[in-house]
């Protein structure tokens, strides 16, 4: 692996361009070949989705596909998905990051220094342009990933609009958002959409058992992807932080609300006052996902019986969102989440 420091990198994963295999989204990859062996492949594809679930992944796949067969219709009638062999010469090269048709747009942090960069800003626009101003280096298809649009600021997102709206001859762009209804109106417009979906919980827990450094029980891989909300990133982030005890420790004194053990609570607060944002964010989700399990199991008993999940549920948004805004102190919020669970449970029994 190339030593950087990106904000599209996550430590002890590979990097999107190096892997070799695409989790789910089998639907998404037919539609990219069916479109690429057709007389008119558009110029644009804007790939949306939840952060984490494969976007890039894909968007790098489809890539070395299109480097690796530069004549769409020329690709064998027995293809069936945009698998390149690791040894292929284009394959090789977009790994080591050098395919000299092949422009990624990331924030990333210039050579020699630890700060990623805030946004993706016009500078980097300006080698989108040198690069399409250029010959194809192997007289095919000259590709640009964006990733992701999201990291865009006002300047460069214009820059990009302006190269969408004249795209020059022979360029494809994979641009990756995960909120593809922020970007302007005026460059989704000019793009192909192509939604990609959560992953399944099998699909996750399969997918962490991909990683050379990840060997888990199936019955752990399987809580995990619980716990991931769809994203694959986010399971790796569990692994790969060591946070399968904590995230147990919290079901633990979910499951035994309304009754929750005071001191349980006390040092569960103690580990998210240490500032680990990770930490933060898998308490959160596993508090909104014990609120939607309430939710849906008393679903048909009227709107009394939901009322005091989803009040529990806005306080802890608004409350979360000024801790973090604020950076106020955690273990006391922790302290008023289990007190609201619990008092909504009192109020239900």
């Amino acid at each position: 692996m190339i030593a950087e420091i990106a904000a599209d990198r996550l430590d002890g994963a590979p990097h999107p361009r190096e892997r070799q295999v695409l989790i789910g989204h089998g639907d998404a990859e037919r539609e990219l070949l069916t479109a690429y062996r057709g007389p008119r492949m558009h110029h644009a594809w804007l790939i949306g989705g939840p952060e984490g679930i494969g976007k890039a992944t894909l968007a790098y796949r489809f890539a070395r596909f299109v480097l690796a067969h530069p004549v769409g219709a020329a690709v064998p009638a027995e293809q069936r998905d945009l698998a390149v062999p690791a040894d292929h010469p284009a394959a090789r090269r977009i790994v080591a990051g050098s395919h000299p048709d092949l422009l990624a747009l990331r924030r990333i942090a210039e050579a020699g220094k630890e700060k990623i960069p805030q946004d993706i800003s016009v500078n980097a626009m300006r080698d989108i342009v040198r690069f399409f101003g250029s010959t194809a280096g192997e007289g095919g298809w000259r590709i640009c990933i964006v990733d992701a649009a999201d990291d865009l600021n006002r300047s460069s997102a214009n820059a990009l609009l302006k190269l969408l709206e004249e795209p020059p001859l022979r360029s494809l762009f994979l641009i990756v958002a995960h909120m593809p209804g922020r970007l302007l109106p005026t460059i989704r417009s000019r793009c192909r959409t192509l939604p990609l979906l959560p992953l399944g919980e099998d699909e996750i827990a399969a997918g962490l058992q991909t990683f050379e450094d990840i060997r888990l029980p199936a019955d752990e891989a399987g809580r995990i992807a619980a716990l991931a909300d769809g994203s694959l990133r986010r399971a790796l982030e569990i692994v790969e932080g060591g946070q399968e005890g904590f995230a147990g420790e919290v079901e633990r004194l979910l499951a035994s609300l309304p009754s929750a053990d005071p001191l349980a609570v006390h040092g569960l607060g103690d580990k998210l006052a240490r500032r680990d944002d990770g930490l933060f964010e898998l308490f959160l989700r596993m508090v909104f996902a014990h609120l939607h399990r309430q939710v849906l199991a008393e679903a048909g008993e009227g709107a009394r019986r939901l009322a005091p999940h989803a009040e529990v549920w806005e306080k802890v948004e608004a409350t979360a969102a000024q801790v973090r805004t604020f950076n106020l102190e955690r273990k006391p919020f922790v302290f008023q989440v289990f007190g609201w669970l619990a008092e909504a449970g009192r109020r239900r029994a």
